[in-house]
């Protein structure tokens, strides 16, 4: 029961890493526009994640005896991570820098945007367990 607890709570502060990590990302590619041979990299989280919950069935818990049991693997949380990779195959000028400043400048917004919602759920999960601890009070 108590390592159920904070499963949802640990996966949400997975993906604000991932976002923390992925603005650092945007912003030194945003940076180096003007760096000759510079190639910009992005963050592949998400892709991992996708990946690592296809690949595995989840487990759900029987309650009542006249349940079925559902599944039978798990998703291990603490192997899934950020991974910044280069981006390849996209030359924007003569010079082999590949950074186009409008993809991410969108790219900026919408992390902030994922950042922003992330956010907003850990605070509601927080609150959650608050009120539980609290019973209500």
């Amino acid at each position: 029961m108590w390592n159920n607890l904070f499963k949802s709570v640990n996966l949400l502060q997975k993906g604000l890493n991932a976002a923390w990590i992925r603005n650092a990302v945007i912003r030194n590619n945003i940076a180096n526009i003007e760096t000759p041979n510079f190639r910009a990299s992005d963050v592949a989280f998400e892709t991992h994640l996708s990946q690592a919950l296809t690949q595995s069935e989840f487990r759900g818990t029987v309650t009542h005896p006249r349940h079925r049991a559902m599944g039978s693997g798990f998703v291990d949380l603490e192997a899934l991570s950020p991974r910044i990779v280069l981006r390849r195959g996209t030359q924007m000028r003569m010079d082999g820098n590949n950074v186009d400043i409008e993809a991410e400048n969108v790219k900026l917004a919408q992390n902030s945007l994922q950042y922003n919602a992330l956010v907003e759920k850990m605070n509601s999960e927080l609150r959650r367990l608050r009120m539980a601890i609290t019973e209500g009070r």
